[in-house]
């Protein structure tokens, strides 16, 4: 069968769609965020072909496999296994680094252990996960948590008006007489007027206290010993409050016996090629690949040859600037996704689908060549390759584009478009006039009201880099991926009080909507209570008035054991999560439940409160006016997720604020970008600072000041090569961002058109003008 036939799909918005896709062809899924792209995609295909996969499997290996629930559908067929590639974060914990996660680092210890001079062991006397291979004094994580001992006073207050900042050590705190009423110190004098022998005993004790004129008692303890025994040498599970305290009055710090190398004396000391495992950790892939290459020990050939092959796909996806050392929940979504696609560069199986969630996300526009060369690749093998993207550059190189519609939300679900890219810049659909439509005209940047110095920043590659972010304007980081925005705009959040606004989840609650994160359900809750006479309690879903069958979830799940968890709709209350007697009052004719079903654009419109109705407003500016006021916010994407923060910020912030936000295009059809700079603007104008880290040249030309790291990835990068007016920067500087620029800002082209020319990507040999 030559096709996926699809018939009847009606997950989520779906609106009984039926559609064919063509098999071994690369298919791009286009459409407004929220029309249906991953209902159908995601939600249908890969949903229908992982259950009917893992179906195959005894009830024993199912319980172990990933959980697929079956879609709404009335036929699929033509379907084979599937890979989804998707771009949520590896995550993992503090032992995971990108050398694990990709089995390199498992080729490099059983190396190790075969050549190194001296023979320290078998392969686990390599790993930092076991005891046999790990550094003693941080357990294997190359990092000790130490104590930020110059946050924990305030100079300029007296002990009476708490001085110390840690919880507890406050006037009336726990600890407080400890230090205030033993007589060696004086409470009402402000700590910046006492010795520098006095402070340090304050915090040290032992001989600094020793010293005092007046002695402490024999169990005196200086405030970091008692801060570190009671908060880092206890072994109890912590709460949440002193997880908290912990943030904010310790940082990280290299292990000071391995370096940060992980490994126990031994294990550091043995080299191959004369360097230790700890050094190749720290090579860039690129650079590691090379040098394996000259291993020529014919016993271990088909390790150097797996291992260089794992490595060569690394650096042909463009992560050869990453090294192995690096932690995973370091790197981004795109970075992710990226590492899931390195083991099926190799893979020799075919006919299979795979499903790729916007491949290019963080990627600078001369990168995305690579991402489409290798979709190619992977379609030439055989396989069948869907993919949900808004990059015109994919849609161009793709055999057939799928377009969902027309609109989002119950709007869209429909399929309004099935062709070539030639005929979908010719379609009047959202996608083809997007494509087709002149981009707009620059603008004349605002001026900075102050400057925030970034000062010699050396995280990761950055260069001792010494940079300002203008106050009360819009800045754009830019770079290819590896440049450095990312390490730049950390070093910015470090050292300045900077809100980060990114893409991770808004909770882990099924509970929570957008309308309670947002705090907007309590008005709603007192508008019924006003109308019905009754308590505003009864309203929450989480109270007094929800089902209690189903306890207010609208659903009641089934374990059954071995096999998949069922989940169905509660037969008490028919999903609507009320009991009878609160779903009977209602608000123009509304019931409580009517209204969660509502889309905040509907809502905006039926519900008579004005309070309610400018408080939705702001989920609407961000683009988000499909959401149903009841959707569980764990159904959204990232970009959906990072947009709902903003609308948050928007109703919440009354001071000015820097904001920082990671791609926040990350999701958004082309169309709905002038939505988001119109937010951004929204934010500026109220005063506040914005700086984004964006690959999108619609928002970077759209930014008053332009920042851009480079020229390359890695080591190749880590400086600025230009700070000042986006219109100031050379388009003939030979940099990423200059040409990207160059193309897209002639006048009169289309989206489409003005990536056209941009792909050439960034190599070393390619020398920039700009300094």
């Amino acid at each position: 069968m030559r096709n996926i036939s699809i018939k009847g799909a009606r997950t989520n918005n779906l609106r009984h769609v039926d559609v064919e896709v063509p098999r071994n062809h690369l298919v791009v899924f286009a459409g407004l965020s929220g029309a249906g792209k991953s209902s159908l995609v995601f939600d249908t295909i890969a949903a229908e072909a992982g259950y009917q996969l893992n179906d195959t499997f005894p009830p024993f290996t199912r319980n172990r496999l990933p959980k697929w629930t079956r879609p709404d559908v009335e036929h699929i067929s033509g379907l084979s296994p599937v890979v989804v590639i998707d771009q949520r974060r590896i995550g993992g914990n503090a032992r995971s680094t990108l050398g694990t996660i990709t089995d390199t680092w498992t080729y490099l210890r059983l190396l190790y252990s075969r050549l190194s001079e001296p023979h320290v062991g078998e392969s686990n006397h390599f790993s930092f996960n076991d005891p046999a291979g790990m550094c003693p004094r941080c357990s294997g994580l190359g990092e000790i948590v130490a104590s930020a001992v110059e946050r924990f006073l305030d100079l300029d207050k007296s002990l009476q008006q708490g001085a110390i900042r840690l919880p507890g050590f406050g006037d009336g705190g726990y600890w407080y007489a400890k230090y205030a009423d033993i007589g060696s110190f004086t409470p009402d004098t402000p700590l910046r007027e006492w010795s520098q022998a006095e402070r340090n005993a304050l915090l040290y004790g032992g001989e600094a206290a020793a010293g005092l004129g007046h002695r402490p008692p024999k169990d005196y303890e200086g405030v970091v010993e008692r801060f570190e025994r009671i908060y880092l040498h206890t072994s109890d599970n912590t709460s949440e409050r002193k997880q908290e305290t912990i943030r904010r009055f310790t940082r990280s710090e290299v292990c000071p016996d391995c370096g940060g190398d992980r490994l126990n004396e031994r294990s550091r000391s043995a080299t191959v090629l004369g360097h230790t495992l700890g050094e190749l950790s720290h090579l860039e892939v690129a650079e590691l690949a090379e040098l394996i290459r000259g291993i020529d020990a014919p016993h271990v050939a088909p390790v150097v040859s797996a291992l260089v092959s794992r490595l060569d796909a690394m650096d042909a996806i463009g992560l050869g600037y990453l090294t192995l050392a690096r932690a995973t929940t370091t790197l981004s979504g795109g970075e992710s996704q990226r590492v899931k696609i390195v083991k099926h560069l190799g893979s020799s199986l075919t006919e299979m689908i795979y499903v790729f969630d916007e491949p290019t996300v963080g990627l600078h526009p001369t990168d995305v060549e690579s991402v489409t060369r290798l979709l190619g690749r992977l379609r030439d093998s055989g396989n069948s390759v869907l993919v949900v993207e808004h990059d015109p550059a994919v849609m161009a190189v793709a055999d057939q584009i799928i377009e969902i519609g027309s609109g989002a939300g119950a709007d869209g679900g429909r399929l309004v478009f099935q062709g070539g890219f030639e005929e979908l810049r010719r379609a009047d659909t959202h996608t083809g006039r997007a494509l087709s439509q002149p981009r707009p005209a620059r603008r004349t940047p605002r001026t900075a009201k102050a400057t925030i110095t970034i000062t010699d920043a050396t995280r990761n590659n950055l260069r001792h880099v010494t940079t300002g972010i203008p106050v009360g304007v819009m800045t754009a980081l830019t770079g290819v991926a590896g440049s450095g925005k990312s390490s730049l705009a950390a070093e910015l959040v470090e050292q300045h009080e900077v809100t980060v606004i990114d893409q991770r989840p808004v909770s882990t609650n099924r509970r929570s909507t957008p309308v309670t994160y947002t705090g907007v359900a309590p008005a709603i809750r007192k508008l019924f209570a006003r109308h019905s006479g009754v308590p505003a309690a009864l309203f929450s879903a989480n109270s007094a008035g929800a089902c209690p069958e189903c306890g207010g979830l609208g659903i009641v799940h089934t374990d059954l054991a071995f096999m998949d968890g069922q989940e169905a709709v509660c037969e008490v209350c028919q999903g609507r999560r009320f009991v009878p007697e609160v779903l009977a009052h209602t608000v123009d004719g509304l019931s409580i439940a009517d209204v969660e079903a509502l889309s905040v654009d509907q809502a905006r419109d039926r519900l008579p409160d004005d309070h309610i109705v400018k408080a939705l407003r702001h989920l609407s500016e961000v683009g988000l006016g499909y959401l149903r006021l009841g959707q569980a916010l764990t159904t959204l994407s990232g970009g959906e997720c990072q947009r709902v923060k903003i609308a948050k910020e928007l109703r919440d912030t009354e001071r000015p604020t820097a904001y920082l936000l990671d791609e926040p295009t990350t999701g958004l059809h082309p169309s709905d970008i002038d939505t988001l700079l119109h937010v951004l603007d929204a934010l500026v104008e109220q005063g506040h600072t914005v700086v984004v880290i964006e690959h999108d040249l619609d928002v970077v030309r759209h930014a008053d000041w332009l920042i851009d790291l480079g020229p390359g990835p890695g080591r190749h990068g880590g400086t600025v090569l230009y700070e000042g007016p986006v219109a100031g920067y050379p388009r003939d500087a030979g940099t990423p961002t200059a040409r990207a620029l160059a193309a897209h800002d002639r006048a009169g082209r289309s989206w489409a058109e003005a990536v056209r020319g941009t792909s050439a990507p960034w190599s070393p040999g390619r020398r920039p003008s700009v300094h």
